[in-house]
């Protein structure tokens, strides 16, 4: 039997972005303002919709709990890269790097699953405006994102413990032996959950369309769609960044275009999301315009 020599690596040096250092203090700094941007915009829909009434509805809720999970998605990978761009060095242990892995897909992958939930809510909303209080009911909010929760981090759970096993770190490219059992069973996750949730986001959509277009009045077809926008372009935005990085095929792959596309896809959606939400959302300005008259009026 043939005898492989590997060597146990339990710590990796991380690179940042190849140039000179005005490059890099150009990269740090505009990472370190996008960062501080997604928190502070994310902080405020969680502290603006816990704080008046008037937002305590089954959107808003949801609303809060994707604004949470932006929060920790961005966390996970945007401090220790700003430290790596900082420093010109650093270092991740395997422990941590697998860590790091489970929290980031297990962030992003509860998106998709709160994304669907919402165009389920705007579907009820919509297509069933008398039966919306009845159904969406807080226990069934709560049940709903734990669910989306525990789905999310059993689907992680499962890819990374077969991660585990391998020799080095969990990046599949730094790793010698066969992997294809690893990516077969990702691509499986990825289908279920991707194509999953995009099909039943599609079908709530369309069922809403079919509802409004038999709205005889036109300014109630565009105020009952309005509702629904914010929402659509979130979704665009999400689902759109994860088809382009899952469909891109082999031979386009280098390594530094990767770097790019997984920090834009990183910090993309959750930077948008409050300015997406603020922006379009009457009832959301109003409780921001109030919240700023108390605070100056005190």
């Amino acid at each position: 039997m043939e005898r492989i020599n590997r060597t146990l690596v339990e710590e990796f040096f991380l690179q940042g972005f190849p140039g000179n250092p005005m490059f890099q203090a150009f990269i740090f700094t505009g990472l370190l303002v996008l960062y501080v941007v997604t928190l502070t915009g994310n902080i405020f829909i969680i502290v603006i919709i816990s704080s008046d009434y008037r937002l305590h509805s089954p959107m808003y809720f949801f609303l809060s709990c994707l604004s949470f999970m932006e929060i920790l998605g961005v966390s996970t990978v945007i401090p220790k890269l700003l430290v790596v761009l900082a420093t010109e060095k650093g270092t991740i242990s395997k422990s941590d790097c697998n860590t790091q892995l489970f929290f980031y897909y297990f962030a992003f992958t509860a998106d998709f699953f709160i994304l669907t939930i919402m165009s389920f809510d705007r579907y009820l909303a919509v297509c069933h405006p008398l039966r919306y209080s009845s159904i969406m009911i807080n226990s069934l909010c709560l049940k709903l994102v734990g669910g989306s929760l525990l789905t999310s981090s059993l689907c992680i759970l499962f890819s990374l413990l077969l991660r585990l096993k391998l020799p080095f770190c969990a990046v599949l490219k730094l790793v010698c032996v066969d992997v294809s059992v690893i990516k077969q069973n990702e691509i499986i996750i990825s289908i279920f959950i991707l194509i999953g949730c995009l099909l039943l986001t599609a079908v709530s959509y369309s069922l809403i369309v079919f509802t409004v277009i038999k709205i005889p009045s036109k300014k109630r077809r565009k105020k009952t769609f309005s509702t629904c926008v914010s929402h659509l372009i979130m979704v665009s935005t999400v689902f759109g960044s994860a088809i382009f990085i899952n469909i891109r095929p082999p031979k386009d792959y280098s390594v530094e275009t990767d770097k790019v596309v997984n920090l834009l896809s990183t910090i993309l959606a959750p930077l948008l999301n409050p300015f997406i939400y603020t922006l379009r959302n009457e009832k959301v300005k109003n409780c921001i315009r109030d919240a700023k008259f108390r605070c100056f009026s005190n």
